[in-house]
């Protein structure tokens, strides 16, 4: 084994795939070799990290000999597949697939909320939270810490990037389909009528919002909202807490936004919230009401931090706070924290762990 780790990146050639070669790109180097792995389709192409071209590597058991840490960006059913093969052969997997994330065995990890789940983990594989859990959890879990979280209640605004290119290209389309006619929008039916059926998303998401993000679940609820409930329950270690999602896709390219109503064990304290959420790691606020000042998701796509504001005690409950977060879905809320988590791992093979 080199001085440092060696790393694979399983799904390079993705959309976070992509971004995570960024990131290893500019972030402190904590990596010796590093191994681009994809579908058979993609081997042979090279893609720039950290200044070289690396060839992609068709995925097989063996391109994993040697390697220490591999982060996994693919389908549920090819991690579910593979991870295991590749802890077999010698790799801690950071996997940000939902195939493991409620597997009791697998921790799942926030560096900023609970770094030291990452160091619990029986079958070698550390999973990645769902990229609207991701959204919020770090605000989240600052205030937990100081007053005790009890309740949570949550309204997401997905962005299309949340599907995949494909919920980028749709979005792209329909932007297009409605700009050319010039008159949609204000008949019901109108923007049906210009936009072609087909794509990610239940109906058309130009000139809309659709109260709809994932596959139908038990109780009407979808596979995203009970993501939200079920994570947020096992990243802050609170598996009676009370979670309400209503997760919405908005016509947004990159960023999901959640307005959240957070109920507390104690009373809060609307300036306290803030000056702590000012120091918190990973967040940035943006709380001036009276300049209109509040996070938006076209000012924090391509950032790494968690944006927040419109923070306010609510008038009915002194424990419960009411705010506003934002944060990249493609950013936190999928390659960065997996980077992150990764470099987690990393520092226990220089520290000799």
């Amino acid at each position: 084994m080199s001085a440092k780790p060696t790393l694979a990146v399983v799904g390079a050639t993705g959309a976070v795939g992509s971004v995570m070669l960024d990131l290893l790109s500019t972030r402190v180097d904590v990596w010796g070799e590093i191994r681009l792995i994809a579908s058979a389709r993609s081997a042979g192409k090279k893609l720039q990290v950290r200044g070289e071209e690396v060839e992609v590597l068709a995925l097989a058991p063996e391109v994993f000999d040697g390697v220490d840490v591999a982060m996994f960006d693919v389908p549920d059913e090819v991690s579910a597949q593979w991870a295991p093969i590749a802890v077999e052969r010698g790799a801690v997997v950071v996997d940000n697939s939902a195939a493991f994330r409620l597997d009791p065995d697998v921790p799942l990890v926030v560096p900023e909320v609970n770094p030291e789940a990452a160091k619990i983990r029986a079958r070698g594989i550390i999973a990645n939270p769902n990229c609207t859990t991701l959204s919020m959890i770090v605000v989240i879990g600052a205030l937990h810490r100081r007053y005790g979280l009890n309740e949570l209640v949550v309204a997401s605004y997905q962005a299309a990037s949340g599907a995949g290119r494909e919920g980028i290209d749709t979005l792209r389309s329909e932007i297009a389909a409605v700009a050319a006619d010039g008159t949609v929008g204000e008949r019901a039916g109108d923007v049906r009528r210009v936009v072609a059926d087909g794509g990610p998303f239940p109906g058309p998401l130009a000139l809309n919002v659709l109260p709809w993000a994932g596959s139908m679940r038990d109780g009407g609820y979808t596979s995203e909202e009970l993501k939200v409930r079920n994570e947020s329950r096992k990243i802050l270690g609170l598996p009676d807490l009370k979670v309400s999602a209503t997760c919405v896709r908005v016509p947004v390219i990159t960023a999901h936004s959640l307005a959240v109503h957070a109920i507390f064990d104690t009373d809060v304290d609307q300036g306290q919230a803030q000056e702590l959420l000012q120091h918190a790691q990973g967040v940035v606020v943006v709380d001036d009401p009276e300049r209109l000042e509040f996070p938006t998701p076209i000012d924090t796509v391509g950032t790494d931090p968690t944006h927040v504001g419109r923070i306010r005690v609510s008038m009915d409950d002194p424990r419960a706070l009411d705010l506003f977060v934002c944060g990249d879905n493609l950013r936190k809320g999928a390659a960065l924290n997996t980077a992150q988590v990764a470099e987690l791992v990393a520092a226990e093979f220089s520290n000799g762990a």
